[in-house]
This record gives C-alpha cells, sequence and structure tokens, in this order.
C-alpha cells in the first residue's frame, strides 16, 4: 500500500478457487487474460487483494500450480490473516484486533461434542480459525447448535459454511467482509481509500464481502447456491452487484466493464498487436504487448513474416544490450534474429508467458526503469526471472512511443530453465 501517495484508482478484492482461478480451465486462459489486463492497464495506479479461504501453506501450493498475479495485500484462511507484498508482512494490528472474546481452546472442546464435524487437515487449522468438514444435510442444524453453545459460554465467534462442505469457527471480527473493512478504514486513516472497489466471489463464505458499503460486487456465473441464495434473501436489487454470465477471472474482467471502472480488453483479447497503439505513453502495456508476441511467435499463432521480426527491431535501439539469465551478453537484435529458428516451436503444445509486478519508475524526462517478474509455462515446467529493462521514449508512431535499450534478467530461486538456450527473452 506504500507504493501510492494518495488513494489508488481501484482495489479488486478477489476470492481465489473459483472465483479468480477457474480449475476447469486447463489453459488457464481467463486467468492469463486478466492478467495481461491487470498488469498493462492497472497495476501502476491501483490495489490487487486476494482474499482466500486457504491457509498460507495451500495458497503458496497454489501459487506453483497455476500462472497467478502476486497480490499487493493477501488475506488468507477466510479473513483470519492479512499480509502486505510479496514478502507477505503480517498486520500484528489485526492479529491483536481478532483475539476479543476468542479463545481456541473452548471453541475446539466444544466442536469436539459434534460428531457431525470432521476436522480438516492440520495446516488449515490457525491461531483464529478452526476449520470442519460437514455434511450439507447436517450444516443448518449444526450451525444453529453450535452459536447457542457459544453464546452460553461468553464466545464471540463467527460460523461460516461454504462449499457444500467447509465449515469454519472464527472470532466475530473476522471474516473476509470484516476483513476488508479493516483495509478500508485503515486505507481512510492514511488518506488512501481507493475511489472504487470491486469484490468478487463465488460460494458462502464470499457472502460478507458484499455487504461492505461503497462496493461494487460480481457473483461469477459459476457462483454456487449459497452465495446465490444469500444474494436473492439480502441483495436481489441491489444495482451495484451482479451476477456476471462469464466464469471466473473472465466474470471479473466483465464487472469491470459493466461498472464502467476502467479499461476492460485484456491485450489477450486483441489479435493484432502491431496495431495496438496508445495515444499515451504505457509502461505495463509496452511490456505485456512485448512477451504476448514473444508467446505467439512460440506457438505459431502469428505470422511468420519479415515484417514481424522488422517490427520488433523498430522498438530496439540499434546497440542495445540483453544480459541472459545465464550470464552472457548479447545484443538485442542479435536476440530477435535468433527467434526466426524458434518459430513454432511450441505449436500445439501447452505453452504460456506473462509478467508480474511490472514496476516503472521515470529516471529522466524521456527514460523509465521497469521491474517485472517474467515467466513461461510449457507443460507442467514453470521458469522465472527478474527482469530489468531500460526504456527511451521516441517518436509516438513507433511502439506507442518506446524502444528498447538494455534487458538484464536474473533467474528466480527455484525457477532457473533446464535448457537455458530455449530461454529467449
Amino acid at each position: 500500500m506504500d507504493r501510492f501517495d494518495g488513494p489508488a484508482r481501484l482495489m479488486i478484492v478477489s476470492d481465489l478457487d473459483h472465483t479468480m482461478v477457474d480449475h476447469h480451465d486447463p489453459e488457464n486462459l481467463s486467468l492469463l487474460r486478466f492478467n495481461a489486463l491487470w498488469e498493462s492497464n492497472y497495476r501502476h495506479d491501483s490495489l490487487l487483494v486476494f482474499s482466500t479461504g486457504r491457509s498460507l501453506v495451500l495458497y503458496k501450493q497454489l501459487r506453483k500450480e497455476k500462472p497467478m498475479l502476486t497480490p499487493d495485500i493477501t488475506i488468507m484462511s477466510v479473513g483470519t490473516e492479512i499480509t502486505y507484498g510479496k514478502l507477505m508482512v503480517p498486520d500484528d494490528g489485526w492479529e491483536q484486533f481478532l483475539n476479543h472474546k476468542w479463545n481456541r481452546d473452548l471453541v475446539t472442546a466444544e466442536t469436539s461434542k459434534f460428531p457431525e464435524l470432521t476436522l480438516q487437515s492440520e495446516t488449515e487449522q490457525r491461531p483464529h480459525k478452526v476449520s470442519f468438514y460437514v455434511k450439507k444435510d447436517k450444516a443448518q442444524e449444526v450451525m444453529k447448535a453450535l452459536s447457542e453453545r457459544f453464546e452460553k459460554l461468553g464466545l464471540d465467534v463467527n460460523i461460516i459454511y461454504s462449499g457444500g462442505m467447509d465449515l469454519d469457527v472464527l472470532p466475530r471480527r473476522a471474516g473476509k467482509g470484516q476483513a476488508l473493512a479493516y483495509l478500508h478504514d485503515k486505507l481512510k486513516n492514511e488518506g488512501k481509500l481507493p475511489r472504487s472497489t470491486l469484490v468478487c466471489g463465488d460460494s458462502g463464505n464470499d457472502a460478507e464481502l458484499f455487504s461492505i458499503p461503497d462496493v461494487y460486487g460480481v457473483m461469477v456465473s459459476n457462483a454456487q447456491e449459497e452465495l446465490l441464495r444469500w444474494h436473492a434473501e439480502n441483495a436481489k436489487n441491489t444495482p451495484t452487484i451482479i451476477h456476471a454470465t462469464e466464469r471466473c477471472a473472465a466474470g471479473i474482467i466483465q464487472a469491470i466493464g459493466h461498472f464502467n471502472l476502467g479499461p476492460n480488453t485484456s491485450p489477450r483479447d486483441v489479435p493484432d498487436l502491431s496495431a495496438c497503439k496508445l495515444e499515451n505513453v504505457n509502461i505495463g502495456h509496452e511490456i505485456v504487448k512485448f512477451y504476448l508476441f514473444y508467446e505467439r511467435w512460440r506457438r505459431g499463432e502469428v505470422e511468420n513474416s519479415e515484417l514481424s521480426i522488422a517490427n520488433l527491431k523498430a522498438v530496439c535501439y540499434a546497440p542495445s544490450v540483453f544480459i541472459h539469465p545465464s550470464g552472457t551478453e548479447r545484443s538485442l537484435p542479435e536476440c530477435i534474429n535468433e527467434m526466426r529458428r524458434w518459430y513454432g516451436d511450441k505449436m500445439g503444445k501447452s505453452f504460456r508467458v506473462w509478467v508480474d509486478r511490472v514496476t516503472p519508475s521515470q529516471i529522466g524526462s524521456d527514460t523509465w526503469v521497469v521491474k517485472f517478474d517474467k515467466w513461461e509455462l510449457s507443460g507442467e515446467d514453470q521458469q522465472g526471472c527478474v527482469t530489468t529493462v531500460l526504456l527511451n521514449s521516441v517518436e509516438a508512431s513507433v511502439s506507442g512511443g518506446l524502444t528498447w535499450v538494455y534487458v538484464h534478467q536474473t533467474w528466480l530461486d527455484g525457477y532457473a530453465a533446464k535448457d537455458h538456450t530455449a530461454w529467449l527473452f
């Protein structure tokens, strides 16, 4: 949140499983579409928040399995943990706030008296969350009985049922909605309350998000019965909440357009990237466009022509330098020439490229240093590197006014390519 001196243009707060991440989309196309849209149009002035029922362990596991961006804020364990940035620095104030009338030992003792409840794995048991599985036909009965017991014991708890099987017992002050309200208050006190907030969900534990004042909301098309029921009973005629016609991340993109929150055309939806020019310099768009063309070249989805190669060379300063993650140094035009022999080598294969955390810093009137993580996924093999690019502005007729002067890459720990020769940029 310290990236901005003032309010973010937009804050997106999204659940992960079956909302941002579509587990029925093996190519992860809707997620990749959102990634390209966010990094090209929003990363520089907006906040991305992931709000998940997953614990830290399962959240990190999902990040290894799916091409996910790095959020500015992560809310985990059904709103009981808040962390910031890539390093996931915990919010100690939130943890202290949750201790009010919370006795985990007493909660554990009382829930153990219900044979209908089955404890979830140890990774899902957290300081401010006790999690179970319960059969759907028993859920309401168990929740009612638990509420009565906790009330008699003077415990202030929140019981959340979601996914048709998950039952979580949290402090009353916890939950996805409470965590968002806490963040809003914190940002407001700093003079940084986002101009717009869009919340996105699919299940019962997301319902709280839609109850926060002054937010837009989208239930993705594949939303579960429990969330749709909540909406019908509590917010049926609320114009700021929609039920998307698109699944998962595609539904989030649809909501951005529906509520006029900003651009909602992903670069991945533009067939001819060479015709995709902007009136103003957009660093994120330039980076996303370059690597999307590179992906399409390797997949054989663009024309194998000298014009394509010439267009790439046109955005490169003639003596520009590329430092490969292996340490070798070449000129960028030389690397582009090398691309000829790699045309279509990933045709028909599962190969995707995306960028994350695109962060530009203007160091002169016409010069930017841009840092980001660049990723490639080939089958189940994922490689990544930290990339630093030096860009200069040139005539606006060329690539939106930017030319590449210098590129330096370093492998991310644990993600070096096995075959260095196949890593071109």
